[in-house]
C-alpha cells in the first residue's frame, strides 16, 4: 500500500507518461490472458496520440502521482462509462485502482447517474469482482483484426 498517492485530472503534459504506462502495463501484465499477437495490437494504442489528447480534453480523466511520477490513470466517457483504468506494472496491487475506481464512481453519481459500466479484460475481472461489479456479459470484440474476449461490467451505486 502507499499512502502518499495523490489524484488530480489529467493535463496534455501528460500524455507520454499516460502512454507509456498503458503500452507497458498492456504488454507485462494482460500478457498472461491474451496471445502476443493480441498485446502488441492492443499496446499499438498508445501511439495514436491525438486519441489521447481528445480524451483528456473531452472527458474526465484522471491520474495518480506518487512524488513526480504519474502510476496510473483512468477515465469516464458519457458521463457513466469507465472506458479505461490502467496501473503501471510496477505499482500493481497498491491500491492506486481502487482509489481511482472510488473517485471515478463519485463522478458517475455527480453526474447523475445510477449505474457505472465497463468493458473490462480477461485480467481485470477479478478485480471488479472485488469491487462488487457484476457481469452483464462476456463478449467477443474486434479491433484492428484481433478478437479480443473481454466482460461488460456494471454496478449499481
Amino acid at each position: 500500500m502507499i499512502d502518499d498517492i495523490e489524484i488530480r485530472e489529467a493535463t496534455l503534459d501528460d500524455i507520454p507518461e499516460i502512454t507509456s504506462i498503458f503500452r507497458d502495463t498492456v504488454r507485462a501484465v494482460n500478457s498472461r490472458d491474451y496471445n502476443e499477437k493480441q498485446i502488441e495490437v492492443w499496446a499499438s494504442g498508445a501511439d495514436d496520440i491525438d486519441k489521447w489528447e481528445e480524451r483528456i480534453k473531452r472527458f474526465y480523466f484522471i491520474v495518480a502521482h506518487v512524488g513526480d511520477t504519474i502510476v496510473g490513470f483512468s477515465y469516464l466517457t458519457k458521463g457513466y462509462y469507465l472506458d479505461g483504468l490502467f496501473v503501471h506494472k510496477d505499482f500493481q496491487r497498491r491500491t492506486i485502482a481502487s482509489k481511482l475506481l472510488r473517485i471515478i464512481e463519485s463522478q458517475v453519481s455527480i453526474n447523475g447517474f445510477e449505474v457505472i459500466k465497463s468493458d473490462v479484460s480477461i485480467t481485470a475481472l477479478p478485480f471488479f469482482d472485488s469491487h462488487f461489479y457484476e457481469v452483464e456479459k462476456k463478449q467477443k470484440k474486434s479491433h484492428k483484426g484481433m478478437v479480443f474476449e473481454n466482460y461488460i461490467v456494471y454496478k449499481e451505486l
